[in-house]
């Protein structure tokens, strides 16, 4: 087995077979692949790694031999923290820093817990917005959800 020490910026990238990027992983299981097969390196870093019989240069960039199938989500969940992303950590009413999600339309009206209907709010303009619409209030918002 290579002696395997961590360096600085001690990461490869690897490559689908189709040269397509999986993800970031550690120099030690870069070179775990290339030593077993499953992967063929493609570009070296600075370095060489050492063992009692072998000499390998230091993996940046491996390319898996077979192609691996990555199943990509359609649907985003909606979650608080997806919401706050989506409006920049941002209040929609008054683009204060937000620390709540609020329903433009409320539930307790009909209102869904929906992608268009929940936006990130501060808590002063959540708290005086309650149980209201944007409209009767005079409101409007910023940017539309």
């Amino acid at each position: 087995m290579p002696d395997i020490r961590p360096t600085v910026g001690s990461g490869a990238l690897v490559l689908n077979a189709t040269y397509e990027p999986l993800c970031v992983v550690s120099v030690r299981r870069a070179a775990i692949l290339v030593l077993s097969a499953k992967a063929v390196c493609v570009a070296d870093g600075d370095g060489m790694l050492h063992s009692a019989r072998e000499a390998l240069p230091v993996p940046s960039v491996v390319r898996l031999t077979r192609y691996v199938r990555v199943p990509y989500r359609t649907h985003v969940g909606l979650s608080r923290r997806a919401i706050f992303a989506r409006d920049g950590w941002r209040c929609a009413y008054c683009c204060g820093p937000a620390e709540t999600i609020d329903h433009v339309f409320p539930r307790s009206r009909g209102g869904r817990h929906a992608w268009d209907n929940v936006v990130a709010a501060c808590a002063r303009c959540n708290h005086t917005k309650g149980d209201k619409t944007p409209a009767e209030l005079g409101w409007r918002l910023h940017a539309a959800p």
